[in-house]
């Protein structure tokens, strides 16, 4: 075993331990040269005895106040109102939500190889950066280890490094970038919406609902959270805005009935989409958990191959809390893909890529914000260049 090994071994043997307004004064003499030419001073006389060189003198008064007449607001003393700022892309979106994640690579990358060659040292440095940054043991090795062979005991810079990392990041995340997509065969698709307290189950129903519509498909939602009466009001105000009907119970009925009632609804009337809400459980509470397996033997005996589509939300914020959410759901519900949410309020987005190399389950889409626009499909190059800061 070689001397770099036998440092390297030694690491990991440590890491797992371990308003202006028109001129006031010009104004009057206009005034005044109308009303009173009589009163012009001597060397204007020769313009009195030739009126016709008098026009262009009133012809120079005369635009100052044709230009005011445009800008009434600032008589009123309300100030002109400014063009609309263009509205960002998807990209650039991506980069601002992104941009606490991002910045704390980037400066820790920069810190590392500014002026310094690419050695064990560094190698080290950079690798627990990469894990502390959520990126994962893997990638993390797999980053390292092509820079050592291309690199090493060369000088490399802060922009050489963002690139290894941002195409390794792409190479992981490739497989799984998937689009969540509506199998016109199923009437109605449906689709389980499961995940912890605070992920944004509501919100992403809600969100996917729209673009389901805007397709042209017919939706129907199912308020399933008959815990929380704000949840059920949340889920209603989506219907109403995207003109989906939304099935709903008293708060505390059985969530497993009213999956059922809402399936049988969404058969009778054809619908193309059957979204059902779920509540918020903690993944080590085994009650709640068994409640969602009821829901699931539920629904199948109206339809045994549904749900066809079990969404799990994950909240970027938790960091490595979301694998062992992954974990546990994947088990107990069958998940089929996850929404990752809430990436603009962390630096902890590279648990992304954590979660993709371990499971390999479809990431259908990523959101930085509130707005309906702020959930997009997953585009694993756009992530990954967004999160290692390049353009």
């Amino acid at each position: 075993m070689s001397e770099t090994e036998t440092k390297r071994k030694g690491f990991f043997g440590r890491l797992f331990k371990g308003d202006d307004r028109t001129k006031p004064e010009e104004q009057p003499e206009a005034v005044e040269a109308e009303r009173e030419p009589e009163a012009t001073e001597p060397e204007d006389r020769a313009a009195e005895a030739e009126p016709e060189t008098a026009e262009p003198e009133t012809a120079e008064a005369e635009p100052e106040p044709v230009e005011a007449e445009p800008e009434p607001e600032p008589e009123s003393g309300l100030p002109e109102p400014e063009p609309a700022p263009a509205k960002k892309g998807w990209f650039s979106r991506l980069k601002d939500g992104l941009t606490k994640t991002s910045s704390r690579l980037s400066e820790g990358v920069t810190s590392i190889f500014t002026k310094r060659k690419l050695d064990d040292d560094t190698l080290e440095e950079l690798e627990d950066l990469l894990i502390q940054a959520d990126l994962g043991v893997e990638t993390s090795m797999r980053i390292t280890e092509r820079l050592a062979a291309e690199k090493y005991d060369k000088e490399i810079s802060p922009e050489e490094v963002r690139e290894v990392l941002a195409a390794e990041v792409a190479k992981t995340l490739d497989p799984v970038a998937h689009p969540l997509r509506i199998d016109p065969g199923k009437k109605p698709h449906v689709i389980l919406v499961v995940g912890v307290n605070g992920t944004g189950k509501t919100t992403t129903i809600g969100k996917f609902a729209r673009k389901f519509t805007d397709e042209g498909k017919s939706v129907i939602l199912a308020a399933g959270d008959t815990f929380r009466a704000a949840a059920v009001e949340q889920l209603k105000i989506w219907g109403e805005r995207v003109g989906a009907p939304v099935v709903t119970r008293k708060i505390g009925a059985d969530a497993a009935g009213l999956a059922y009632d809402a399936l049988q609804q969404a058969q009778d009337e054809a619908r193309d989409v059957l979204m059902i809400d779920t509540a918020g459980r903690l993944q080590n509470k085994a009650d709640l958990m068994a409640e969602l397996e009821k829901i699931i033997r539920v629904v199948r005996k109206l339809d045994e191959t549904a749900p066809h589509t079990v969404l799990l939300t994950l909240d970027a914020t938790t960091g490595q809390n979301a694998l062992q959410q992954v974990d546990v759901f994947k088990n107990t519900a069958g998940v089929t893909g996850i929404v990752m949410t809430k990436l603009d309020g962390t630096a902890r987005g590279g648990i992304l890529v954590s979660i993709a190399a371990k499971h390999a389950l479809p990431v259908y889409a990523i959101g930085v914000g509130e707005g309906v626009e702020d959930l997009q499909p997953f585009e694993p190059d756009e992530f990954a260049r967004a999160v290692a800061a390049i353009a």
